[in-house]
């Protein structure tokens, strides 16, 4: 694993904006643009690197997998913070259902420089982004600047044939919804949800987008609706289900929660299984079942333990997203809990290349490896500011 510099290409806003990224810069609190897709500068690997990280991602997929499966087994759900019997006993029926539900991807966040086994640092499994950019626009980079490399992106392949192969699971005779939420001011949620529209479109499916905020209720039928009053009787959501659950009309998404085989009216895209993979406490259970796992940290939910005179922790708020809460500690004396539920993993700083703070994203599509997106950042924590660079495979 390697960072090299490079001129970036004459009009290269314009070019990653016709591929989807329209997100291409970022706004810093001083109201200053920074470039969010950095061509700057670009990662590569070489091919062995890849095959190990590909099978690294396949083995903590499983793992998770068999974590969602203790955690219904054991009725572990408190310690994710999930204490609404409502709640639990819906997302353990869509688990026990879950090969009747369509189940698109996930993005693991790997720390890796290269020396050693990549640690898992999270599963975002529920509504994970940077998806445009990892597929689309970096691939189109690399056949521009380095037509005789390779990549590690199948995303857009693996992407059409999950809908595909997963078509007879959705309810016939109508169209697939897309929402996502006008709240997000970027544009990355649009252009995420537009993406994977339109994979689903060349899998043959029908589809309609429509923002989450204008999905409507009917109250004579008991169904949701979209603006032309049309029953949405499947929808692909980019809106995390911890939100959806607490949200106003949260009671009527579990009255209609289709878990499969037709027994609710609305099936959601990813599905309420996928509220096991999406929060914190996983790494938790993860290291409580596979200790000293050479891919895993250390990472608890009752506190920090032997992390706080060690290694020193991460704290991690159990639903945060975007880096949003997390609070480093170095090894000390006395360990700080959090007042809220949280996960304490053992602290372990981002690889430095250059200066820069790196993050590999690695996907999953169904359950399998897909591809790669790496971001950098400047502060210790990959967050809203991060950067996009690309890869190659040499």
């Amino acid at each position: 694993m390697e960072r090299h510099t490079i001129t970036p290409r004459p009009g290269w806003q314009r070019i990653v904006e016709e591929q989807g990224c329209i997100y291409e810069l970022t706004r810093y609190p001083d109201d200053s643009l920074r470039p969010y897709w950095d061509e700057s500068a670009y990662y590569s690997f070489t091919l062995p690197e890849i095959e190990a990280l590909e099978r690294t991602v396949e083995e903590l997929h499983r793992m998770c997998l068999a974590a969602a499966d203790h955690i219904v087994a054991e009725d572990r759900f408190a310690d994710l913070g999930l204490t609404d019997r409502r709640v639990t006993a819906l997302v353990s029926e869509s688990w026990r259902r879950r090969a009747e539900q369509p189940s698109i991807y996930g993005r693991f966040d790997l720390h890796y420089d290269g020396t050693g086994p990549a640690k898992m640092l999270e599963y975002n499994a529920d509504t994970p982004t940077s998806l445009v950019e990892a597929a689309s626009p970096q691939w189109f980079w690399m056949e521009e600047r380095f037509p005789d490399a390779d990549q590690w992106n199948s995303l857009h392949e693996r992407l059409v044939d999950a809908w595909r192969e997963q078509a007879e699971l959705l309810p016939p005779g109508a169209p697939v919804h897309f929402a996502h939420s006008v709240e997000d001011e970027t544009g990355e949620d649009l252009m995420t949800v537009a993406y994977l529209q339109e994979t689903a479109r060349q899998a043959g499916l029908e589809t309609e987008a429509i923002p989450v905020e204008e999905i409507g209720w009917d109250g004579l039928s008991g169904r949701f609706v979209d603006q032309r009053l049309r029953f949405i009787r499947s929808c692909f959501k980019l809106y995390p289900w911890e939100w959806l659950v607490t949200d106003e009309f949260g009671p009527r998404a579990l009255d209609t929660l289709d878990n499969g085989g037709g027994t609710g009216t609305t099936l959601w895209i990813e599905p309420a299984w996928k509220m096991l993979l999406s929060n914190k406490a996983l790494l938790a259970i993860l290291w409580e079942l596979f200790p000293d796992h050479p891919n895993l940290l250390p990472a608890y939910v009752d506190g920090p333990r032997e992390l706080a005179a060690t290694t020193g922790y991460a704290a991690k708020p159990l639903f945060g997203r975007e880096g949003a809460g997390i609070t480093l500690h170095e090894p000390g004396p006395e360990a700080v809990l959090r007042s809220e539920p949280a996960c304490y993993q053992a602290l372990l700083p981002l690889p430095t290349f250059a200066g820069n703070r790196v993050v590999l994203g690695a996907w999953v599509v169904r359950d399998a490896a897909a591809g790669l997106g790496i971001r950098e950042s400047a502060g210790l924590v990959t967050d809203g500011y991060a950067r996009f660079l690309p890869h190659i495979v040499r």
